[in-house]
């Protein structure tokens, strides 16, 4: 028997421009075929894989080096991205790295908002959609399953969920910047999903009296307008009635934009007076990028939001500091206790090896940023 490797390998915030990581996202329909592609590449024997707005990642344990590249060539083969250009936005980890990154991925220190909440809930999602393919195995579970615990014990004793640090709550912070106050102003939410429920709760709290809910089920933009005493329009009436709102928050899960720049200059022209600002909390972005070239129309996407968010970051500094320190130790720890599974003679590696040549992973250049 020879040894197993534990890998991580896909792009992220860090590695690849908006531009770039929105082609790479995985629909739903482009996942479920990909990971079935997975399932049936030899030497390849545990795998999850974390789609979210900012990361495409899989992490996994191979029995040859011939896996690892065969997992980046399923990946780009199901995107239609080009091989070699896929290499220069790369991130590639192996054995206590790997580990390491998956415990700061979990307790938000990697994200693009450091300390966000929302991305330990999304590494969940994942672990327990690759556990129900049968997918993941001794090595795998045990990652995940102390990466929740590291994640945890972070939060719990260091302050780098400090500020209540979330997408929603700088989008909020955002208009609240530009406006002042939210209450007179006309406040549009287009996605009834986890983050568009999310970002209406807090423009809410944050006091928006004039929120109306747009979403492609009408049952589901009704239910949220419920809850927050707000009004709903159908999808397809979302671009006739732009020129009636302030703000146009939109977090739609779609494979194109669905703010048209044509339809954005015909409300224009119904409001020339009157500002216009877009805050696309999407990937693939829903808004037209030439919009923000309409006089007095501003638009905002995920990574200005995370600019933003900055001044948050530098004052956490020194709790981001000790979360660090605190995950590399638990990794640590982890990782001596894996390296006996993945050898020979490991008892786990005779559980779950289908055999290969000792891995080694193929020359990775570092992420950028």
């Amino acid at each position: 028997m020879t040894a197993l490797q534990v890998f991580l390998i896909g792009t992220n915030h860090h590695s690849a421009p908006l531009e770039v990581r929105e082609k790479l996202a995985l629909s739903p329909e482009a996942q479920a075929a990909l990971q079935a592609d997975l399932a049936a590449l030899p030497g390849l024997n545990e795998f999850a894989v974390l789609n979210t707005c900012n990361r495409v990642e899989f992490y996994g344990v191979a029995a040859s080096p011939a896996a690892i590249v065969g997992v980046e060539t399923a990946f780009c083969g199901r995107q239609r991205f080009d091989h070699g250009e896929f290499g220069k936005f790369r991130v590639l980890r192996s054995g206590r790295d790997a580990v390491q990154h998956l415990f700061e991925v979990a307790t938000g220190l990697d994200s693009q908002m450091v300390g966000e909440t929302e991305i330990l809930g999304q590494v969940k999602e994942a672990y327990a959609a690759a556990q129900a393919r049968r997918a993941t195995g001794p090595i795998l579970n045990r990652m995940f399953q102390k990466a929740f615990q590291a994640a945890k014990h972070a939060r719990t004793h260091t302050g780098i969920g400090l500020g209540q640090v979330s997408v929603a709550n700088v989008a909020v912070d955002l208009a609240l910047n530009i406006f002042g106050s939210l209450e007179s102003r006309r406040i549009l939410l287009l996605g009834a999903g986890d983050i568009g429920e999310k970002t209406a709760h807090a423009f809410h709290t944050r006091g928006a009296r004039d929120l109306t809910v747009v979403s492609r089920r009408f049952e589901r933009a009704e239910q949220l307008a419920a809850e927050l005493g707000a009004g709903a329009v159908p999808f397809e009436e979302r671009e006739a009635r732009l020129a009636d709102f302030d703000v146009i928050v939109s977090a739609a899960a779609a494979p194109e934009a669905v703010w048209s720049a044509s339809a954005t200059a015909s409300a224009m022209r119904r409001r020339p007076a009157r500002p216009l600002f877009f805050i696309d909390l999407a990937l693939p972005r829903n808004v037209d990028a030439s919009v923000s070239s309409l006089d007095n129309v501003f638009l905002y996407n995920l990574d200005d939001l995370a600019k933003l968010a900055e001044e948050n970051r530098l004052a956490r500094e020194a709790e981001i500091h000790r979360c660090r320190a605190l995950l590399t130790e638990r990794s640590e720890a982890l990782w001596l206790r894996l390296m006996s599974a993945l050898s020979d003679s490991g008892p786990a590696a005779q559980d779950v090896s289908r055999g290969g040549a000792p891995a080694s992973p193929p020359p990775c250049r570092p992420p950028a940023g």
